[in-house]
């Protein structure tokens, strides 16, 4: 099974403002185990000014992207990397409604939402009541954050990589909520028996073990009978 880990930046918070992409990042891994496919592009908004809020976050200026590609000239190549693959993103709503505004200006068809994981929802799952932000996320399983001094989508699907491997990797019985998408229930049901496969493993000890093991009781049963 193949999943993409997936995050972008923008120009600011809204399309209804024709806010724009202008950094994408897609790490590619099979199982959760990075295959060494990336996908990564700085993007020049064509023309949309980054707003002093969107700065603060990412520190990408208006001056620095105009020289970046458009993202139409990396759509085909985007749409080729994450085909036929689970998309986890972390507050997929914000950044797939960003992907589907682009791509509708572009005359093509909105991913399809079915094979998104939102990371963000399986957190508020997990953790009712809980910050659940990727810092808070990276914080509460002690995932190291000395590098993450500007968000950057490259360094935010590693961390949301790890952080997600954290949470499907807790003992609970209920992960996702009732109202997941086939495709996550599929996802998780897939993670479960990964981990079940791996704890059938039994290890057999030696005849010798088994002769040590048995000399060790037969003297220590007599010393606790006489012991009184």
């Amino acid at each position: 099974m193949h999943e993409i880990f997936l995050d972008t930046e923008t120009t600011g918070l809204s399309t209804e403002h024709k806010d724009r992409i202008v950094e994408i990042a897609c790490i590619e891994t099979k199982n959760l185990m990075p295959t060494k496919n990336v996908f990564y592009y700085l993007i020049n908004p064509e023309g949309k000014k980054v707003s002093p809020d969107a700065f603060k976050v990412h520190g990408y200026s208006d001056e620095f992207l105009k020289d970046q590609k458009p993202f139409k000239e990396i759509c085909d190549e985007f749409l080729r990397f994450i085909e036929g693959k689970k998309i986890i993103i972390h507050n997929a709503k914000f950044d797939l409604g960003f992907l589907n505004y682009e791509l509708g200006l572009l005359g093509k068809q909105n991913i399809d939402p079915n094979v998104v994981i939102d990371s963000l929802e399986v957190a508020r799952t997990k953790f009712p009541g809980s910050p659940n932000s990727l810092d808070a996320l990276c914080k509460r399983f002690g995932i190291d954050l000395s590098k993450r001094t500007k968000h950057n989508a490259l360094l935010d699907c590693e961390l949301l990589r790890e952080a997600y491997i954290n949470m499907i990797g807790q003992k609970e019985p209920q992960l996702f909520s009732e109202g997941s998408s086939n495709n996550t229930q599929e996802f998780q049901k897939s993670a479960s028996n990964q981990k079940t496969e791996y704890c059938k493993q039994i290890v057999k000890p030696t005849p010798a073990e088994l002769e040590q093991f048995n000399n060790f009781l037969k003297q220590n049963l007599k010393k606790n009978f006489y012991k009184d």
